[in-house]
């Protein structure tokens, strides 16, 4: 078999469904439709009235178009007479433009402890600079074991200010601090650039 690529393999998949009877997705389209009557809805959205389901699949053969179930929740459920290879395609370039514009919040986390080397801490420091300029989030996570549990309320909050002091330039603490049994736990937040 030929492979196609791009939109014709898109297109392709979709003939090969719609011959199957087969739709991966939540839309029914022609005779995959339940419903015993529909709302029918033409391209421009104008209403065409309520119709039996064979009715209104001739109604979209005679047109050259298919049935699209749109909401089957309602009560006709609406279907609208439009190509499905074409809707399909617009689709897929709405979700692709809305994947551009939105924003993936980064978080690394760095994990610290409490008899840290001055050397070491600073290396993760400015690993942390580095992470808060690229706009990420840094989650810090300070971990007690053995005898540093007994001094874990004196050395956690030194710890603590140490940190968010030097990184105070470049991020901010979010949502305080989290204490658990043997671990303190915060994030700190790139911080917001003014707009002129």
């Amino acid at each position: 078999m030929r492979r196609f690529s791009g939109v014709f393999f898109v297109l392709y998949k979709i003939l090969i469904l719609r011959r199957c009877h087969i739709s991966f997705t939540e839309l029914r389209i022609n005779s995959q439709i339940r419903a015993k009557e529909v709302r029918v809805i033409d391209e421009t959205g104008a209403s065409l009235g309520v119709f039996p389901v064979q009715e209104a699949v001739k109604l979209a053969d005679s047109k050259g178009t298919d049935l699209i179930e749109m909401s089957p929740n309602a009560n006709p459920p609406v279907c609208k007479l439009t190509n499905y290879g074409k809707y399909k395609y617009e689709q897929m370039k709405k979700d692709k433009v809305a994947r551009k514009k939105q924003h993936v919040v980064v978080v690394k986390e760095i994990q610290v402890r409490p008899n840290i080397d001055p050397h070491d801490l600073s290396i993760k420091l400015n690993h942390a600079q580095e992470f808060l300029a690229k706009e990420f989030k840094v989650k810090f996570v300070i971990r007690f074991r053995g005898r540093e549990l007994e001094y874990k309320e004196k050395h956690g909050p030194e710890l603590i200010n140490k940190i968010s002091n030097y990184l105070a330039p470049f991020g901010e603490v979010e949502n305080g601090i989290q204490r658990e049994e043997r671990l303190f736990i915060f994030i700190m937040a790139p911080k917001k650039q003014k707009q002129a």
